[in-house]
Formats: C-alpha cells, sequence, structure tokens
C-alpha cells in the first residue's frame, strides 16, 4: 500500500542523510532534518482521523489541499479534469464538504448562477417572511392496511448497497441515520451487519431478491419475513427499476463476492452475483400489487412500497388501475430520476434511457391525483437532492419527502474519484480492499452525515418561512418558476397543468385520455 512505501522511503531516506551527516557535513544535516521532518508528517497523516486522503495518501495528499486554496479557476481545473467528470459542479461539493464539517458556509458577492439562462428556476419569495418552524415535519408513511406507520424525514439516506459501497461507509451512514433520525434505505445488496447499528431502515428487495433468495435466485418468503422481523427495518420497498440504468440489472464480479458480501447477499462466495432486468415474483401491474399486499403481510403490516424511474405514462397507470380494481395501493412510491447515479453503467443508459425526476415527479403525482389515489400513497424523490431548495423544488414538483445518494457518499468522504467500479476508491467509500477502506473513519464520518442532513433539512425549512410560509403543505406550483426565454418566465402552474382529483376516472382530458385508455393493469406496456 502506498501509505507503508512512503514511511518506508522517508525512513531509509532520513536513515542515509543522518548517516551521511555524521560522515560528510552540515548539508547533509538539512537534508536529514528536511526528511525527518516529512516523516513526522507522514505517521501523523496515517493516525490522523479528519481527512481520508490523507490516511492513505500521506505527504502526498497535502497536493490535493494545497490546491483547494489556489485560485478557483485552477482548483476546479484540477478537481473536474483529474477525478470529477460530470457530476457535481465546485459549488455543490464545497457546499456538501461544509455542511457535514459543521461549517458556516455564507459567502461574498453574488450569485454564480446567470439568471437570465434559459432553464433557470427559482422559488418565489415574500415581502412578509414568517417564522421559521421550531422543528422540522416529518412524513408519515402507511395507509389503511398498515398497522405500524412510519414517520420518515424530509431528506434520507437512499439506496446504496453493501458491496457497491464499503463496510466502513455502509456502517458511517447507518450511524448518522441513527443519530440524526432519519432512514436509511439498504439498496438492493440485502441487509449487512454493518446496517445494524441502530438508524432506522427500509430494506430494498431488488430483483435478485438478495437477503431473502431461494438457491435459484427466486424470492423466498420465510428468509425475508425473518430478516424482516428486526425492529430496525421500518419499511420495504421494492426496486423496480434505477434512474441511471432503468431496464437493465446488475453483475457483481465473483472476485469481489467476499465473505461477509456473500452472508448479506444469501450467495455464494467468490461466485458471480446476477441481478436480473426483471423480477421473477410477478409480471403484470396486478400482480405486483399483490406482491405489495403479501410482502406487507409478511412484515406484520409495516408500510411497503416500491421505486422506479418512470419510463412511460401507459406504464404507471396501468398500476393505478390495478390499484383501483384490486383495491391494493402501496403505502409509499419512490420517484428516481434518469440523472440519478450508479457505480457502473453503459453510457447509453446514463445519458439516454429513463424519465428525469421532475417529470416523473409530475407524471406519478398528478397520475394519482386523476386516480383518486394521490391521498392514499407518499411520493419520495431521488435523484441529485443536495439543499434545501432541491428539498423544496421536489415538494412543488409532487413529492412529500426525498432522499439522497451521491451528496450522502460525499459527507462520508466521497471526492467523486470515479473509480467506484476498480476497488481502488482513494478514500475507502467504495472498495471492499481493507486497506484502502481503513481511510474511511466511522465515528467521525458517521457525525459528518448528521451534520449534513440536520443543515440541509434545517436550510429548507428556512426557505419555507422566505416564501411567507408555515407549512411544506403550503406549497403550490405557481411558486416555482422557470425561464423558458430571454423575455418569458412561466410557473409550474402554467408549466404542468395539474389534473383535479378523480379527473382521469370522469373525463380524461385530451393530454392524458390515450395513456389512460391504453393502460392495462394485466401487462406493463411502453
Amino acid at each position: 500500500m502506498l501509505r507503508f512505501f512512503v514511511i518506508g522511503l522517508l525512513t531509509a531516506v532520513a536513515v542515509l542523510t543522518t548517516i551521511a551527516g555524521v560522515i560528510g557535513g552540515m548539508a547533509w544535516w538539512v537534508l536529514a532534518v528536511g526528511a525527518l521532518g516529512l516523516l513526522v508528517v507522514a505517521v501523523h497523516d496515517v493516525a490522523q482521523r479528519r481527512h481520508s486522503i490523507l490516511r492513505n495518501y500521506p505527504v502526498l495528499g497535502h497536493m490535493r489541499f494545497l490546491m483547494e486554496d489556489m485560485r478557483p479557476e485552477l482548483q476546479q481545473y484540477f478537481i473536474e479534469r483529474n477525478y470529477d467528470g460530470r457530476p457535481f459542479d465546485r459549488d455543490t461539493r464545497s457546499s456538501i464538504y461544509q455542511r457535514a464539517k459543521g461549517i458556516k458556509e455564507e459567502q461574498p458577492f453574488g450569485t454564480e448562477r446567470d439568471v437570465y439562462q434559459v432553464g433557470y428556476e427559482y422559488l418565489v419569495h415574500s415581502v412578509g417572511p414568517a417564522e421559521v418552524m421550531s422543528s422540522p415535519p416529518r412524513v408519515r408513511i402507511g395507509g389503511a392496511a398498515c398497522a405500524q406507520p412510519y414517520d420518515v424525514a424530509l431528506m434520507n439516506v437512499s439506496s446504496m448497497s453493501f458491496g457497491a459501497l464499503s463496510a466502513n461507509a455502509i456502517e458511517a451512514l447507518n450511524r448518522g441515520a441513527a443519530m440524526g433520525g432519519f432512514a436509511h434505505e439498504t439498496g438492493e445488496g440485502g441487509l449487512s451487519k454493518y446496517h445494524r447499528n441502530g438508524g432506522d431502515l427500509v430494506w430494498e428487495i431488488g430483483s435478485g431478491y438478495f437477503g431473502c433468495r431461494t438457491q435459484g435466485g427466486r424470492f423466498d418468503a420465510s428468509k425475508f419475513a425473518e430478516t424482516a422481523a428486526d425492529p430496525q427495518v421500518k419499511m420495504t420497498s421494492i426496486k423496480l427499476s434505477q434512474g441511471a440504468k432503468p431496464g437493465i440489472g446488475g453483475v457483481l464480479p465473483g472476485a469481489k463476492v467476499t465473505a461477509e458480501i456473500a452472508e448479506a447477499r444469501g450467495v455464494p462466495v467468490g461466485e458471480k452475483c446476477v441481478s436480473p432486468p426483471f423480477h421473477t415474483a410477478f409480471t403484470t401491474p396486478r400482480e405486483l400489487l399483490h406482491f405489495v399486499a403479501r410482502m406487507r403481510e409478511l412484515t406484520d403490516a409495516r408500510p411497503v412500497g416500491f421505486k422506479l424511474c418512470v419510463g412511460s405514462r401507459t406504464d404507471f397507470l396501468a398500476i393505478c388501475k390495478a390499484m383501483l380494481e384490486e383495491d391494493i395501493q402501496p403505502d409509499f412510491i419512490i420517484v428516481d430520476g434518469a440523472e440519478g447515479g450508479t457505480g457502473a453503467a453503459p453510457l447509453e443508459y446514463e445519458d439516454h434511457v429513463g424519465m428525469s425526476l421532475t417529470e416523473g415527479l409530475m407524471t406519478v403525482h398528478d397520475a394519482l391525483v386523476g386516480a383518486g389515489l394521490r391521498d392514499k400513497v407518499r411520493i419520495g424523490a431521488s435523484g441529485k437532492v443536495t439543499n434545501g431548495v432541491d428539498i423544496v423544488k421536489r415538494i412543488v414538483q409532487g413529492a412529500d419527502y426525498t432522499n439522497s445518494a451521491r451528496a450522502m457518499m460525499m459527507a462520508v468522504g466521497c471526492i467523486q474519484a470515479q473509480k467506484c467500479h476498480t476497488n481502488h476508491c482513494p478514500v475507502g467509500v467504495t472498495t471492499q480492499d481493507p486497506k484502502r477502506m481503513r481511510a474511511l473513519d466511522v465515528p467521525s464520518k458517521a457525525e459528518r452525515v448528521r451534520n449534513y442532513q440536520r443543515a440541509v433539512v434545517d436550510q429548507a425549512t428556512q426557505v419555507i418561512a422566505s416564501m411567507g410560509l408555515t407549512s411544506f403543505d403550503q406549497l403550490e406550483p405557481h411558486m416555482l418558476r422557470r425561464r423558458l426565454a430571454d423575455d418569458r418566465v412561466v410557473s409550474y402552474e402554467e408549466l404542468y397543468p395539474r389534473l383535479e382529483p378523480g379527473e382521469l376516472l370522469a373525463d380524461p382530458p385530451p393530454t392524458w385520455a390515450r395513456d389512460w385508455s391504453a393502460a392495462d393493469p394485466d401487462r406493463f406496456v411502453p
């Protein structure tokens, strides 16, 4: 490992220059003192717990922080060209890191956004702001068929599996969730021992049924019920599709299936782990709803829902028709936007498949309203939620609460090195290499997760107050505006006309009539 090489090299140089100083004179002593100084820095870097980079890259890692202290243009060039492709811009990264560290983030000068750029969005503030609410609200999830409802926070940890993330990262996220009182979604990779650190869990079940599968890879009800009985498991989410790669499954190479990952997923050690693109427990919208009802029974009536990246409106309307005909509703639906992240996916899927979070949220919200079901189902939003304005905007667009993955990764130390698929993550977030994983100090990073979530939710409540509101329930589409041209700004009320409750059942408007007519509860239709 590089850290041992650096320490060994500096030790050797310090010894040799000291010997040379004894023999050869003062110049060698200067070099010896310099080498000893660097050796002390290296040992300190490896031992300290604040910076993950320095724990794995002693002395050399200081170059990164030196660049951060230089001009913003040089910092941006270094970050974006070397280890940060498209994900988050510099301002977003800086805000996440500062909030995770508990640092005040006010900055001088004006906005760095071009307010005249087409696509610019803003919230409408009030001349008479309201008082900030004393504590952020929670959203109750659980319909009539649910005996153990759950009050979820406005922002939670989104789905990231053990295997995609390291054991230390998973543990830090769960401990942070426990400290802050928010939920931690497991991802489809099973419920590992690293998830069991007191944080509320949303157990995600994907098409591989990891943690509750038979040897043939099908759903095993008894295994599911046994694990779901854990009091930490507050809800269960069925993953239908993922924003960054909807419509395809995933493969974890056998070399990465360690004993711990195999235990969590219920698969053989060292064998390729396949998550197929489709479920075997159901094949139609109607069967999906019966599977939801079955899982709710197996969890003693705790909330059960599903997650999807919306593809076609007809597909989702078919699910709505199934809800009506079977009188079965999920307790929640998580909408994942196509802008969401992943550890690995074909570029074609990342860039060209799936509906954006905005359109997906509006579609799901309006479909449920039009079918007269909105009051029975809560909606979560997942996809690049990083700050308080994101929370407010997503609620305007139809969500009840939000989940965040990438920003939470950054709270535990991710620097967007984009080495997730190589097992060589430099800060121990997305690697199963114990030596690299060591860089991530669980206690300090758990605190940063708690700090970050609290700061973002607090900022959301501040924004609400600036809009003259006293509750998130008062948000309306006309309060969010978008610039369409140099001389035209419209509200979301104008941009996305909303359906009235039950309108699809009575008289579908022309823009919805064709999709509503084509929707079939007995098959998924694009």
